[in-house]
């Protein structure tokens, strides 16, 4: 079970119906939520022998049950007894929550016992390739995919500058280490797309699905340049010619132009046909003119991406109160769920 982090049995409480027994509380702190549940021993036995027949003896013993302590009576008399037992509990839960083996805590009778709800556990099932999202878990993985995108092409950026010194063995080096980052990526990204498919059909809202699908898809095209990024790398710049080789002949491109018609205005690149025959005002004019035509372009493309932040804090707040009734209605489920798994046991003692 993943998603859990960290368990602990806090306490306990003396409860009198229907005859004065013991409970304690177990908390429990998950990736994207946190809970609480009361559990009796009785229950903790019955979890016990559940697994060890199931499965196989769990990785830690359950602390034993002491029969004289029932027998004195008040349990203020057992408060010994009773945190002895407490912290064999919390001992006994956590060894199966951190055991190397996960057949324990992905068994299903762990989980109810666990109150773990449904979808939000987290876990990838032992032989299998997929990773299981929660929604919240899905977003913090495509937060890491675009740093580690970002890490890349901080890489290239690193390998050209490499080159561009004639350290070409440094440069190659970063480049393969660059490779192997988006190999990585590219797998990720693709459980990704898989963990997107399962929760659509999990129920997902289809304009929120449409949303991850359009994350997605940015996050391939951009492995998509970078695996050409990856496989061209930059020649390194040719060393200044020494006097005794003389002066470095021109490129061809260059000679052409020197050869053929004088060029009398350059403004850092060849004259195009539509300044070729402008003067100095008509080409500040046209400047000008794109000038204002750019502004007009960006005015209108600032009107439109406030429009669309509106409603990105529209549908924001609409996604947080359907959350929030989301969570009611999972912990009614939780609620429900546990009172049917109480119901259950109880049926079987009578049968």
């Amino acid at each position: 079970m993943t998603a859990i982090q960290a368990i602990y049995v806090r306490g306990h409480e003396e409860r009198p119906d229907p005859k004065p027994h013991i409970v304690y509380r177990i908390e429990i702190q998950a990736h994207v939520r946190s809970w609480q549940m009361w559990r009796r021993y009785s229950e903790f036995v019955d979890l016990h022998t559940e697994l060890t027949k199931s499965i196989g003896p769990p990785p830690a013993p359950l602390p034993p049950k002491h029969a004289l302590a029932v027998l004195r009576g008040p349990f203020k008399d057992s408060s010994g007894i009773i945190e002895e037992r407490r912290v064999g509990l919390e001992t006994y839960l956590r060894a199966i929550i951190s055991a190397k083996d996960d057949k324990w805590r992905e068994y299903n009778a762990f989980r109810e016992f666990l109150s773990v709800p449904v979808g939000r556990h987290g876990t990838t099932a032992e032989g299998s390739t997929s990773k299981q999202f929660s929604s919240s878990s899905w977003l913090d993985e495509h937060l890491e995919l675009q740093a580690k995108i970002r890490d890349i092409r901080a890489d290239i950026i690193k390998r050209d500058a490499l080159s561009d010194r004639g350290d070409v063995s440094a440069s190659h080096t970063v480049n393969v280490q660059a490779k192997k980052k988006l190999a990585e990526t590219l797998s990720r990204v693709r459980t990704l797309t898989q963990g997107l498919q399962e929760l659509g059909m999990a129920a997902m809202a289809e304009g929120e699905l449409q949303r991850r699908t359009d994350m997605v898809a940015r996050l391939q095209d951009d492995c998509e340049k970078l695996g050409k990024m990856v496989t061209v790398t930059r020649q390194s710049r040719p060393a200044a010619a020494s006097p005794a080789q003389g002066v470095p002949v021109a490129p061809e491109s260059n000679r052409a132009s020197l050869l053929g018609k004088p060029i009398t205005r350059v403004f850092g690149r060849q004259e195009t046909d539509l300044t070729r025959p402008l003067d100095n005002q008509g080409l500040v004019q046209l400047q000008k003119t794109q000038m204002d035509r750019q502004d007009g372009h960006l005015a209108t493309l600032t009107s439109i991406l406030q429009r669309q932040r509106h409603l990105g804090e529209a549908i924001g707040a609409e996604l947080a109160l359907h959350n929030e009734l989301l969570d009611e209605l999972n912990s009614d489920v939780d609620h429900v769920g546990s009172k049917l798994i109480s119901a259950k046991k109880q049926l079987n003692r009578l049968g």
